[in-house]
């Protein structure tokens, strides 16, 4: 007679880990109450302090809330409302929404400008530019990526300032773009690569908002251009027409 080992029962880790996946997949939908302690005991095969351990660890990570009496629910996140306008900053457009912002670098290096960048930034075909990739983050959570050109002959050395995990305002000051605005957007919608997905903690099937851009400061000369990918689930994008009606103009294109 064959005798079966039972499986060892999943630590705190395990469960954390577990739940963890299937409230960022959305199996887990945010605002819904997740499963009693004796249901998930008998689930996972854990005790009592394992399942009370990984939901401390829930809630401290920001994804779960506990209502005295009623349960363990998944955190609803604010959706974060992007105000495109004329002079859109990260910071300050999240600042003004009561959330943190923050950002990291992915990959930054000198390249020739492909034809449309070169042409958004009315450079001859080819000529260096800088392009910059980051993640930002709102309340620790990634909420878009970003891939923008700079031109290397006005901003030599920008690579190292990258490395000081400033923002782009700041690194723009130090060659003296003390203020600069938005002269087009475009916006679309498409399905994000697994890479895309990845970065920014959503499922694949989540589609995304795209945002290509230019810069250029106040005499008008381009400094920059970019395409940023907002997740779709975290962010609604809203169009400022203030600056349209004091008399200034910003190029919008929406794409279908």
């Amino acid at each position: 007679m064959t005798t079966l080992t039972p499986p060892a029962p999943c630590s705190w880790q395990d469960v954390q880990q577990a739940l963890t996946a299937e409230i960022r997949d959305g199996r887990i939908a945010p605002g819904a109450r997740l499963p009693t302690e004796p249901s998930l005991m008998a689930r996972f095969g854990a005790g009592r302090h394992s399942i009370r351990r990984a939901m401390a660890a829930l809630e401290a990570a920001g994804l779960v809330r506990t209502r005295q009496g009623s349960g363990t629910y998944v955190r609803e996140a604010p959706v974060l409302d992007y105000r495109l306008s004329e002079r859109t900053r990260f910071s300050q457009n999240l600042l003004e929404q009561g959330r943190e912002p923050s950002g990291l670098a992915l990959d930054a290096a000198e390249l020739p400008a492909p034809d449309a960048v070169a042409d958004a930034l009315r450079l001859p075909p080819g000529e260096p530019v800088f392009r910059v990739r980051r993640v930002g983050l709102a309340d620790g959570v990634p909420v878009h990526l970003s891939d923008a050109h700079y031109p290397a002959r006005r901003f030599p050395g920008m690579l190292a300032a990258w490395e000081t995990g400033e923002g782009a305002s700041a690194i723009l000051s130090t060659y003296g773009v003390a203020d600069y605005r938005r002269v087009a957007s475009t916006v679309l919608a498409r399905l994000p690569s697994p890479e895309e997905a990845r970065l920014l903690d959503q499922p694949a099937a989540q589609p995304v908002l795209v945002v290509r851009k230019v810069d250029a400061d106040l005499s008008g000369i381009p400094i920059a251009c970019s395409e940023t990918i907002w997740a779709g689930e975290r962010v609604q994008l809203s169009v400022d027409h203030a600056a349209t009606r004091e008399g200034r103009e910003e190029t919008l294109h929406v794409d279908r």
